[in-house]
């Protein structure tokens, strides 16, 4: 059964988050560690939260797997990619495991 899983990057409490660094480092470095796992990815910057609405996130960053253990392997060489968070974003990343539906 396919599994996703979304790391968020709330806006609240003033967070900075440096999209060029994202773009140009962190992601390289999560395609070279969890990239062999991974499915499918997909970045999504926030712009609204609806309209007239601030986004409640900077990014949402979506990656698919095809199984437990893919996801499981990937989380597994994770830690580099871990590590690099406070060098894009000054606050505390939320992360979401789910079962793929549709």
């Amino acid at each position: 059964m396919p599994v996703s899983l979304q790391v968020l990057y709330p806006t609240e409490n003033n967070t900075t988050f440096d999209h060029e660094y994202y773009t140009s480092k962190h992601l390289p470095i999560v395609s070279e560690h969890m990239g062999p796992h991974i499915d499918k990815t997909l970045i999504i910057k926030g712009l609204a939260g609806g309209p007239d609405t601030p986004a409640g996130f900077h990014v949402v960053a979506t990656m698919t797997f095809t199984d437990q253990a893919s996801l499981d392997s990937a989380l597994a060489a994770a830690g580099p990619a871990l590590e690099d968070i406070p060098n894009f974003f000054s606050g505390q990343p939320q992360m979401l495991i789910g079962e793929v539906k549709g």
